[in-house]
């Protein structure tokens, strides 16, 4: 990789050389399942996030899936790779520092609007939409991502948002519109519907574009997503619950929703919902997610209501009975009818 890259490649660095960079600045910014991130300092002067990945066994395809994707690419909104360190299991990625740390800081506080406004909440939607455009259809080589949501999208000193983390990333040929797929890949209450469950259709870009749109509808509502199917539990799916308070006359007040700023709002939420569709084959691709962003509100048509739990369920339920059997069963046919008298393309 670094061959062919030449002199665009990411610097390889010496785990010796890491640890000096991380030993002045070891302050902790995050850790998760894939182990953790700490501030450093590059020898020009240059804050990073260093990523260590710990329990790093076998060949290591997850850490090469990264560097390889992300090396890839150059967006202002895509977050860029200074170097990384493999010395047997000691892995590490080096980042560009991000001082506002991610969206989900924000967008899950008690009161986001007030921290991030109205107006960079919808710039932050729009700068999301337009790298995942480049990702999908600007790139050498077209990367789906699989794993977009709050955490992953970070935030520099002036709230301008870079995606980040492609460990889950997937690269394909610029002419491929569907991605075979070995097993789901992504994070509970994102994952489109089709990732999990192939009745829906294929999985392709517009799988990301089901992640996108879910946390768009967060960052309007102000709440954590639930899991995609809730059983017996008082507790709404999430479109239902935006749907439910967008189609009140006075549904806008749970979202914090003001008289100056109703026109951003219901665009976000109006988008969202056409977005969300249970079917890819009904969902916009990024690019035309962008140019509903360019349209009047006006000329913006609310989506049928689709009965999402339900269909969610009962999809998983068929998929029990058809692993099964070698035969298609008739539940199936019926479910993918249920969802085609809900949807309509746009």
């Amino acid at each position: 990789m670094i061959e062919s890259y030449g002199s665009l490649a990411p610097k390889r660095y010496m785990y010796s050389e890491v640890m000096k960079i991380t030993s002045s600045h070891s302050d902790l910014l995050g850790k998760g399942g894939y182990g953790v991130v700490l501030k450093g300092r590059l020898h020009d002067g240059r804050l990073v996030a260093m990523k260590f990945l710990h329990d790093c066994k076998g060949n290591g395809d997850e850490f090469v899936n990264e560097v390889m994707s992300i090396g890839r690419t150059s967006h202002v909104n895509i977050v860029s790779l200074f170097g990384f360190c493999l010395e047997g299991s000691k892995r590490a990625l080096i980042y560009e520092y991000m001082s506002n740390s991610s969206l989900d800081k924000y967008i899950y506080s008690e009161s986001p609007k007030a921290i991030l406004g109205w107006e960079r909440l919808y710039a932050i939607a729009i700068g999301i939409d337009r790298g995942l455009e480049y990702l999908h259809h600007s790139c050498n080589t077209r990367i789906v991502h699989f794993d977009i949501k709050p955490q992953n999208i970070l935030l520099d000193k002036d709230f301008i948002l870079k995606i980040a983390d492609f460990g889950l990333a997937k690269l394909c040929h610029t002419k491929e519109s569907k991605l075979s797929m070995t097993g789901a890949r992504g994070t509970i209450g994102f994952i489109a519907p089709e990732v999990h469950y192939p009745t829906f259709g294929v999985v392709s870009t517009k799988s990301d574009v089901y992640s996108y749109v879910m946390m768009l509808l967060e960052m309007v509502g102000g709440r954590r997503n639930v899991k995609s199917i809730v059983a017996k539990s008082s507790e709404k799916y999430f479109p239902d619950w935006i749907y439910d308070h967008f189609a009140e006359d006075d549904g806008l007040q749970a979202c914090e929703v003001t008289i100056e700023i109703e026109e951003i709002a219901r665009k976000m939420i109006i988008i969202g919902l056409w977005c969300i569709q249970v079917l890819p084959m009904y969902r916009p691709t990024i690019t035309q997610v962008l140019e509903m962003f360019e349209r009047n509100l006006d000329d913006l048509d609310m989506p049928p209501k689709q009965n999402f739990c339900e269909l969610l369920e009962s999809s998983a339920q068929n998929m029990d009975v058809q692993s099964s059997s070698s035969t298609i069963p008739e539940e199936i046919s019926l479910v993918n009818s249920k969802i085609l008298q809900q949807s309509r393309p746009l």
